[in-house]
């Protein structure tokens, strides 16, 4: 009778997890099960972070490059460069005290605003290098025709330095993409398959600061795995960025 029920025990939970290997693609707990939901929920964490830090670096290093002399504009690059070397631990600290002690939890949205953080200081700054290296004869030419000096900016001046402004953003989320500590207070990880942000997430870093820690070869396999999917990714993402830098050499070269 004993035995009975324990077969049936295993029966259930071995049903459980089939049915979540079928849903999700994962197997929640398995050996090998691999990285799916690390991968999935660093899109989503680096993909809100880009969108709230790629907006905002964008016209802060704009304005900082074509209002160099403003009265906010040397607060701007003071804090901005004061972010780029901060550490990533410190960021994450403050995020946690920031976001997630109020609220009592952990989500993969409070990730991706500490991830923010650390993109918005590299945007900046090399969106204020691209736009500075745009010859002062295309302003010239549309103060000339009669534009304001924020159309010239945003229509003329930064189109042509779309390829360098891509390239720091890809530079950003290279690097947001690679970041651990902060997401140890805030996105917390998750051995589940979760796309909701408001939960906490999985993401490659965190999978391999766990399970290389733990004692379990086939965890450790896991580990490596991550950490390899980790390197291609970012490397992808700088071949893009150094092929559009390029792009921009070679624009920078005609006008």
């Amino acid at each position: 009778m004993i035995r009975g029920r324990n077969h049936w025990r295993r029966f259930k939970n071995t049903a459980a997890i089939s049915a979540i290997y079928a849903l999700t693609g994962i197997a929640v707990w398995i050996a090998g099960a691999g990285v799916a939901h690390a991968i999935a929920g660093t899109a989503i964490m680096v993909g809100l972070a880009s969108l709230l830090a790629i907006p905002v670096g964008v016209v802060s290093g704009v304005h900082l490059a074509e209002y160099a002399a403003g009265r906010w504009a040397s607060w701007v690059r003071l804090a901005s460069d004061v972010l780029v070397g901060a550490p990533s631990i410190a960021i994450g600290l403050f995020a946690y005290v920031l976001l997630v002690a109020p609220q009592h939890h952990f989500s993969g949205l409070s990730g991706a605003i500490a991830l923010a953080v650390l993109m918005l200081p590299v945007v900046i700054r090399t969106t204020e290098g691209a736009v500075g290296l745009i010859p002062s004869s295309l302003r010239e030419s549309g103060l000339a025709l009669g534009l304001p000096r924020w159309r010239v900016a945003l229509q003329l001046v930064l189109p042509a330095a779309a390829p360098g402004v891509i390239t720091g953003a890809l530079l950003a989320m290279a690097r947001a993409a690679g970041e651990t500590a902060p997401l140890l207070f805030t996105g917390f990880g998750n051995r589940f398959w979760n796309l909701d942000p408001s939960q906490p997430m999985a993401a490659l870093p965190l999978v391999v600061f766990h399970d290389a820690l733990t004692p379990y070869p086939a965890l450790q396999e896991q580990a490596w795995g991550a950490a390899l999917v980790l390197v291609v990714l970012v490397l992808v993402i700088n071949l893009a960025s150094r092929w559009v830098l390029r792009r921009q050499i070679r624009l920078a070269g005609q006008l």
